[in-house]
């Protein structure tokens, strides 16, 4: 891996956290291919291929939990062509790296409503998850028809219908209480969220999780974002102070 696994001793800045939780919003993929001329596409594809360098390089980065924003709730105003190529995508990146993920400890869950998937990627979904279920050296999350509104909005209409079957009871409603009936109920907090490309918005990704996270934004594309430009990243990260709405000490 041509990245400085010093770093990750502690000798070149602090300490990271323990069951680092880091969070990316993939975005330039399509800008990367239609600067060169190329159909939208191919960025994805190249995008897909940085995606497994980044999983490979997670436990020497110290990264325990990665969670990708791969495809959102407003992905679908994009024209039929890509959505299609997209959806084709994902599922031919499950078939691709099933063998891989089981052999390096890799846990990978998909996050967001699978409803308006198509049933043969739904499928690969169910099947990829159980067949990874007892990894643990690594937790990746695919945000696949995800947006934060929508989880909300899902998760709340959940927990109403559990009041009224009496499963719940309104008074014992808290922030605790709504986590769990999030789709990251089963993850920690984000630490860090990334966001590739030069934007600054956080486009409706993990609202609720991400508030305390700590934020960068990069202009760096997508297709060329390495595990070299990840662990930069995280030296910035760890040289921050997170008071987490109290003061320093």
């Amino acid at each position: 891996m041509m990245f400085d696994k010093s770093a990750q001793s502690g000798r070149d800045f602090p300490a990271l956290p323990n069951d680092l939780h880091v969070a990316v919003i993939m975005d330039g993929n399509g800008r990367w291919a239609s600067n060169r001329g190329w159909p939208r596409l191919v960025g994805h594809r190249k995008g897909a291929e940085q995606v497994r360098k980044l999983v490979e390089a997670c436990p020497e980065l110290g990264i325990r939990y990665l969670t990708l924003y791969a495809f959102s709730t407003e992905n679908w105003k994009r024209s039929t062509e890509e959505v299609l190529g997209l959806m084709s995508l994902f599922a031919r990146y499950i078939r691709r790296e099933a063998g891989r993920m089981k052999r390096e400890g890799v846990r990978l869950r998909f996050i967001g409503d699978r409803t308006r998937l198509d049933d043969n990627l739904q499928v690969l979904i169910q099947w990829i998850e159980t067949e990874t279920a007892g990894n643990d050296r690594v937790h990746l999350s695919v945000a696949l028809n995800y947006g934060g509104r929508d989880e909300i909005t899902r998760a709340t209409r959940a927990m109403a219908q559990d009041v009224v079957a009496g499963k719940l009871s309104g008074d014992d409603i808290c922030d605790a209480v709504l986590s769990r009936y999030l789709d990251t109920r089963d993850l920690p907090d984000p630490d860090l969220v990334v966001r590739t490309s030069g934007e600054t918005r956080v486009s409706n990704f993990l609202l609720w999780q991400a508030a305390y996270a700590e934020y960068v934004f990069i202009p760096t594309l997508w297709p060329d974002f390495t595990p070299v430009t990840m662990q930069g990243i995280l030296k910035d990260f760890a040289q921050r102070e997170r008071r987490f709405g109290g003061v320093s000490a």
